[in-house]
């Protein structure tokens, strides 16, 4: 934990354990972010526990999506380092770090608008023999990407299902709701087979409906192991959702713990919740 934890009110250090290497599955150490003469991360350090949900949370500008940016290879960062499962990935492009499993989704969602949903979940999955023509056309090597794209699509049909969108599957993605989007996205994520996700403002501009159904398949696939970093900005959805909490402030980590310290943490109420929990 950085030096700039804070522990008056509800110490945090009592809620912050040191943990063994082996249960970490993201570390961010000293990561900074320059845009000019801005510093938009500035020295940012926090770990994610393998299997945890946790919530970064701040106020607009704190440095959260740069965060998310420079940790998934979108940014590359002025200084720090950023290590997954043990490995340092620091400054590795996006490809490779879906490679590795660390997979993201996005404030908007990135659909492929003019494909249908179910060609969106078919382009995601990694290594796809039919990715090369000449597998495709040589009558030895097509008979395994036909194979392969027969099974690809059953695992399709199955996150269709999963995520209760499998009627909408010829549908054009442009033309779905936000909710409807945000859920595709989340489904085209896991196709990669990813061993965490980050999500960045996952429930914005979703109906009450929609959303408790992407909380609720999110609650299942942590249940399967998933590792889940979730920037959002409703701060009850983060406090009733998630065992652990980082607050971001100026591009810093302000605060982390459980969220009963973070909402009784002063500094944090001062700096982030304006005087109320």
């Amino acid at each position: 934990m950085s030096d700039t934890t804070a522990e008056p009110t509800g110490s945090l250090t009592s809620e912050s354990p040191d943990r063994p290497t082996d249960d970490v599955e993201l570390a961010v150490d000293g990561l900074v972010k320059r845009f000019g003469g801005i510093t938009a991360v500035d020295g940012a350090t926090f770990e994610v526990e393998s299997g945890s949900m946790t919530g970064l949370i701040g106020p607009n500008g704190a440095g959260k999506s740069t965060t998310f940016n420079c940790i998934t290879g979108i940014h590359e960062p002025d200084a720090g380092t950023v290590t997954f499962q043990g490995e340092d990935i620091t400054g590795i492009r996006p490809y490779q770090c879906a490679e590795y499993g660390l997979v993201r989704t996005f404030q908007i969602a990135r659909e492929m608008a003019n494909m249908t949903v179910l060609e969106n979940l078919m382009l995601p999955a990694k290594r796809q023999r039919g990715e090369a023509l000449w597998r495709s056309v040589l009558p030895v090597t097509r008979r395994e990407v036909v194979r392969e794209e027969r099974e690809l699509l059953e695992r399709v049909w199955d996150s269709l299902e999963f995520f209760e969108i499998q009627h909408l599957a010829e549908e054009k993605a442009g033309t779905l709701s936000g909710g409807q989007r945000k859920l595709l996205e989340l489904a085209r994520a896991l196709m990669t087979d990813p061993e965490m996700l980050l999500l960045d403002e996952p429930f914005a501009g979703v109906n009450p409906t929609l959303e408790k159904k992407l909380l609720e398949h999110v609650h299942d696939l942590r249940e399967e192991g998933y590792t889940f970093l979730i920037v959002e900005h409703d701060m009850d959805l983060i406090m009733e959702n998630c065992e652990r909490v980082i607050v971001m402030h100026q591009g810093s980590v302000l605060a982390e713990g459980a969220p009963g310290a973070i909402t009784s943490n002063e500094r944090v109420i001062e700096a982030y919740l304006g005087g109320e929990v």
